[in-house]
């Protein structure tokens, strides 16, 4: 062991004595890194001025390369640090994007029934509105069907009252043309009974 060596192996139990009770009470508090790498740097230091102090060249490089290890694990947790607001920045931005379409989704559902209902809507009032036409046309072929039955009526009592005209006429005129065939037969009858009784005078 060199003349370093001693105070060297004095300077490291004397921080890891120092630092124990820190190391176990951030243990206890949750661990957190920030408070582990703020340990780590005042070691490196705690090394560095002893390594000065002593003129202790393995002193000041081992407190140089904590230093460094420090450094990096600020890096480290700075880029995880870093990478975990981007992660969650980048989730949020997908749920926020899954809201939207799920938005636009149920918008366009919305919309899409909507339309169906409306659809289905005029095609009732185009059923009712068919009906309807189809109702007045029926009703305006039964009126016609019935004035022309009426016409046809008109016409048959028409012609029946013609008919019965132009018999009563052909009666009248028969019993006119018996009546007059009587008085002739009767003027016949007084003719010949005057001719008889001229005779027999």
């Amino acid at each position: 062991m060199t003349l370093f060596g001693i105070p060297r192996l004095a300077v490291g139990g004397t921080i890891r004595l120092v630092r124990l009770p820190l190391d176990i009470a951030n243990a206890v508090l949750g661990g957190r890194p920030e408070t582990g790498l703020a340990l780590d740097r005042s070691e490196a230091t705690a090394r560095s001025i002893a390594g000065t102090v002593l003129g202790d060249d393995v002193l000041r490089e081992d407190a140089e390369r904590r230093r460094a290890a420090a450094d990096a694990r600020e890096r480290a947790l700075r880029l995880r640090s870093e990478a975990q607001r981007t992660t969650q920045e980048a989730d949020e931005s997908y749920s926020e994007r899954q809201q939207e379409a799920e938005q636009k989704r149920q918008e366009a559902d919305r919309k899409a029934k909507e339309k169906r209902e409306q659809a289905k809507s005029r095609r009732q009032q185009k059923s009712k509105q068919a009906k309807k036409v189809e109702s007045k046309r029926q009703e305006g072929s039964q009126q016609t069907a019935a004035k022309a039955n009426e016409a046809i009526d008109e016409n048959a009592r028409e012609a029946r009252l013609e008919v019965l005209e132009q018999k009563t006429e052909a009666l009248n005129e028969k019993e006119e043309a018996l009546t007059a065939a009587d008085e002739a037969q009767r003027l016949a009858d007084t003719a010949a009974r005057t001719k008889a009784e001229r005779k027999s005078d």
